[in-house]
């Protein structure tokens, strides 16, 4: 996994619902678990874009709901800072369900961070907008 240039406001915290950014079946998900994040005891993890998360399936076909993956987020509402100065925001908190780096999906909705298609390459090529 490659790092990340920018400096990414972390602000999805466990429990927190997304959206499904892909075509994969799931409509709402949940964070259950934030990966490759170390954290203090008593602190609660939290996740950004680009983070690798755990999810539960709230809505969606009745073959996932319910049902736990991993997901990387690709949009945040929060905004944050890109090394060249620029502050980007989204209208809504998002993910992509993946298994093992590659997505569930074949075709993704909406907007997906610059910084996400850098680290992993294999959504950037089912993206239908970068920004």
């Amino acid at each position: 996994m490659k790092p990340l240039g920018s400096n990414i406001t972390r602000t999805l915290d466990t429990g927190a619902e997304l959206t499904c950014a892909d075509n994969s079946g799931a409509k709402r998900l949940e964070i259950i678990g934030v990966k490759s994040r170390k954290g203090r005891r008593g602190r609660r993890v939290a996740a950004g874009v680009g983070d690798q998360v755990t999810v539960k399936i709230l809505k969606g076909d009745q073959e996932v709901k319910h049902q736990v993956f991993d997901a990387v987020i690709v949009r945040q509402a929060k905004e944050y800072q890109r090394p060249n100065g620029t502050r980007v925001e989204f209208e809504d908190n998002a993910a992509v369900l993946v298994e093992e780096g590659v997505p569930k999906g074949n075709v993704t909705r909406g907007p997906i961070a610059k910084e996400v298609v850098r680290r992993f390459s294999a959504i950037g090529k089912i993206a239908s907008q970068v920004v």
